[in-house]
């Protein structure tokens, strides 16, 4: 069955569509009568507004489009959750894309959102996003990176000193007792993680006898925790990392589960062990994780704020917000 026309709405309730349209959009210029008979119709038939197609003529949608890495990551989810709130203020909506790290899933959102014409992008990249974010500006549709500093500074950015994180973990870490740390963590194209390795790097640097071995994986899950955590049982005692830094939460949380169910080893008697990012997840862990907390919240809220400002005034010169981390310390990581 075809779906409900506004004509059809006009037709019903004897009124022009001019009529129909002004009672949808601006009823105090329509008599009560036309009113009722417009809004009897359209119970009748069952007709839903096309806002698409309104907002489409318009030339700007009452939506805003934000990809993130890993929609499974709670990290993304508290960044989600602080952009809607701003945007449930402004009376907009989210949508939201997950790129699962994926370059062509990150393109094809970009589609999307740069055809339904939304009202920004708020995005945190995987690959090369430049040009094509720079289409989207050209066509009225301002961008801001989040959880990643823009490097050229061409595009506003809300982000964390992510290397400043990683010397955080580490120094921690190495304040603990412990010498032969590992980095756990990949792929390292993603800049957070690139990033707070470079950070446990220069921790390392400045303590003569440290060592930072770097463990990569495919992908910043639990399973590919798991995977090294196994990997790490597999070795001799004597050639296992003294403490590991977790790229963020979810591949701590997998390293503590393959540790800790195999019976073999202790956290953080055999292994010391801290991640990144403080999800809830850490704090009610079987050995509750020490992490690097992001205000992950705050980080999608002053995104969204500064996309309305770039779309109220695309003059405004790009701004790059960076909050500092702070270091949690819980079981994971006692002193020996």
């Amino acid at each position: 069955m075809p779906a409900v026309s506004i004509r059809d709405v006009a037709n019903r309730a004897g009124v022009s569509v001019g009529t129909v349209s002004n009672v949808l959009n601006r009823a105090d210029k329509v008599s009560p009568a036309a009113v009722q008979r417009v809004t009897a119709a359209i119970e009748e038939l069952g007709y839903v507004r096309n806002d698409a197609a309104r907002q489409l003529r318009a030339g700007r949608s009452t939506s805003v489009g934000l990809i993130v890495l890993d929609v499974r990551n709670p990290f993304f989810t508290d960044v989600a959750r602080g952009a809607e709130d701003a945007a449930t203020l402004a009376g907009l909506s989210v949508l939201l894309g997950n790129s699962d790290e994926s370059v062509a899933r990150e393109s094809a959102y970009l589609d999307l959102f740069e055809e339904q014409r939304v009202h920004g992008v708020l995005i945190s990249p995987f690959g090369d996003v430049t040009p094509r974010l720079a289409r989207l500006r050209s066509r009225g549709i301002p961008a801001v990176l989040v959880d990643r500093l823009s490097a050229d500074r061409a595009f506003s950015s809300v982000s964390v000193d992510d290397v400043a994180g990683g010397r955080l973990a580490v120094e921690h870490l190495l304040g603990t007792g412990r010498s032969r740390i590992a980095f756990v963590g990949g792929p390292m194209e993603i800049r957070q993680v690139s990033d707070r390795l470079e950070g446990a790097r220069q921790a390392v640097a400045g303590h003569p006898g440290a060592t930072l071995e770097v463990l990569t994986t495919a992908a910043l899950t639990v399973l590919e925790g798991r995977v090294v955590g196994h990997a790490l049982l597999a070795r001799a005692a004597t050639e296992r990392p003294e403490a590991l830094f977790a790229a963020n939460d979810l591949v701590a949380m997998g390293l503590l589960q393959a540790l800790v169910m195999n019976g073999t080893l202790l956290v953080p008697g055999d292994i010391a062990l801290i991640g990144f990012d403080d999800i809830d997840f850490a704090s009610a862990a079987v050995v509750p994780l020490s992490s690097v907390r992001q205000p992950s919240q705050l980080i999608g809220e002053t995104a969204l704020r500064i996309l309305l400002e770039e779309a109220a005034d695309p003059e405004l010169a790009p701004q790059q917000v960076v909050f500092q981390p702070e270091l949690v310390v819980r079981a994971s990581t006692s002193p020996r």
